[in-house]
């Protein structure tokens, strides 16, 4: 057959759903798979709660300082799209809950300190990630001002009690919410496949971080429905960490950062 021949599958034919999945990625879970990681997440925040606490509060501390920060500068504009992104860095700031997890596992003891200053098999490579979800953050708060614009203008940013107010009893605001959630459910479905199962993998295997990336997004589309519920039961925790005025990260973070690591262990196996 010469090149004429040959069919590329670009123009001729047309792929299905199915042929971009592989029978070695998918676990066949249940849909409610998370249930279980989540119970053995809480397992391992109860052994040695201090250290899995004490973590969950220096997150807290942080998360706080910021909020402080974006006020005391005169960016609470974009405290909202910050706190959305939250979610896209929490992997990377949980790598010392991987840390626990993986010790716990081993049968071996670890510190606060060990936590902190874990050692990630990858090396550098896990920064590297890190480095790419904190621009990924970055684009999705330059979206977010620039959706706000489109709806309201370029004009002066009216202060949370008004712009709460605007949002919730104004057809523009609901239109600008609406737009908002679709435009940042798509980064945060983007950033949740690339991210939730790397950097556990750039913890605990000695790879690099754009192979742990398209890793976890196969891993992710391959078992898509527990996948899901997974991502809506990580968004409803954090949900209620913000209602609680942040107060519940010092235990929720804590819990979904062991609870990811049972989640790698169970999706993101080794081939035999």
């Amino acid at each position: 057959m010469n090149e004429a021949d040959g069919s590329y599958g670009l123009l001729s034919q047309t792929s299905t759903i199915a042929e971009t999945r592989n029978e070695r990625l998918q676990r066949h879970l249940p849909v409610f798979a998370s249930l279980q990681w989540l119970r053995a997440g809480w397992r391992d925040l109860a052994n040695r709660p201090a250290q899995s606490l004490a973590y969950g509060l220096g997150v807290f501390l942080v998360s706080v300082s910021l909020v402080w920060l974006l006020a005391y500068f005169g960016l609470d504009y974009i405290l909202f799209p910050a706190l959305a992104g939250f979610m896209i860095v929490a992997p990377v700031l949980a790598i010392g809950l991987y840390e626990k997890s993986r010790a716990l596992e081993e049968g071996k003891s670890i510190t606060l300190g060990r936590m902190v200053r874990s050692k990630p098999r990858a090396g550098a490579q896990v920064y590297f990630a890190g480095v790419m979800l904190c621009l990924l953050m970055l684009l999705w708060m330059r979206a977010a001002v620039l959706i706000y614009a489109l709806f309201f203008g370029v004009k002066p940013f009216p202060g949370l009690d008004h712009i709460i107010e605007l949002l919730l009893t104004q057809p523009i605001g609901w239109a600008m919410l609406f737009v908002g959630t679709l435009v940042g459910s798509l980064f945060a479905s983007f950033a949740f496949a690339i991210s939730v199962f790397s950097i556990p993998m750039l913890l605990d295997r000695s790879t690099d971080a754009m192979t742990a990336m398209g890793t976890s997004m196969a891993l992710v589309w391959n078992n898509f429905i527990p996948m899901v519920v997974w991502g809506l039961i990580l968004v409803a925790l954090f949900g209620v960490s913000v209602a609680t005025g942040l107060l519940g990260l010092i235990v929720i973070f804590p819990l979904l950062g062991h609870a990811t690591w049972h989640s790698y262990r169970v999706v993101s196996r080794p081939e035999e």
